[in-house]
């Protein structure tokens, strides 16, 4: 067996100063302080500060991760986008309940958000799906996400095909894409320093309320 070695990286330097959060006295609101480090993560210099690993699992208990990306952050929940017919679809409808981490390197960060998982209705999920770029509407429409393909070649044809067939027109969005968000039921923060003696907090929701524990790293 062969070990990676662990070695302090030079990651470039913050353009700004974050501000540290108190984890021995947290915020009450962690709404407030995951829209902080958001904001936070958005002045970073990477192409995808939103990007965000979705656990899910079938009712067997057995796991599968993907990345995708948050769109939309309130008090109600965590909101993304996709195909509902591919595997991660198919599982939440099986078992609707799913965990995203947000991992930040150049803050030392990871946010963890778990709770149910429900659909977002038709009109939500058509006013999203008009404002991305119309190559990937065409996208959405071309793939059967999740299922064997045969070869680049064939869905390069779909996607020529979906480009023909609204040629001159809008296109709409499939029956089977669409919205889902996560009910904010935990949510942890963590906060690294040197020789992995980190920072951890979890909040769980308990009725109108939310009760903290401050976690070992």
């Amino acid at each position: 067996m062969t070990f990676i070695e662990e070695s302090a990286r030079n990651l470039p330097p913050l353009a700004f100063t974050p501000q540290p959060m108190d984890f021995d006295h947290p915020p009450v609101d962690p709404v407030a302080e995951c829209e902080r480090w958001f904001a936070e993560a958005w002045r970073l210099p990477t192409p995808n500060p939103n990007a965000m690993t979705l656990a899910t699992s079938t009712t067997r208990g057995v796991p599968s991760a993907r990345t995708v990306l948050l769109k939309a952050f309130d008090a109600h929940g965590a909101v993304f986008f996709t195909n509902r017919e591919s595997r991660k679809g198919e599982e939440l409808r099986a078992n609707p309940v799913a965990e995203v981490l947000f991992h930040w390197d150049q803050l030392g960060r990871q946010l963890r958000i778990a709770g149910a998982v429900t659909e977002l209705d038709d009109a939500d999920s058509d006013a999203y799906f008009a404002t991305r770029p119309r190559d990937s509407q065409i996208g959405a429409w071309a793939s059967d996400q999740s299922r064997p393909l045969e070869s680049r070649e064939t869905l390069l044809g779909r996607v020529m095909a979906s480009i023909e067939r609204y040629d001159g027109s809008d296109v709409p969005r499939p029956a089977h894409w669409g919205g889902y968000r996560i009910a904010l039921d935990t949510i942890e923060f963590w906060q690294a320093h040197p020789f992995r003696i980190h920072d951890r907090v979890v909040y769980r929701r308990s009725g109108t309320n939310w009760l903290t524990t401050r976690l070992f790293p």
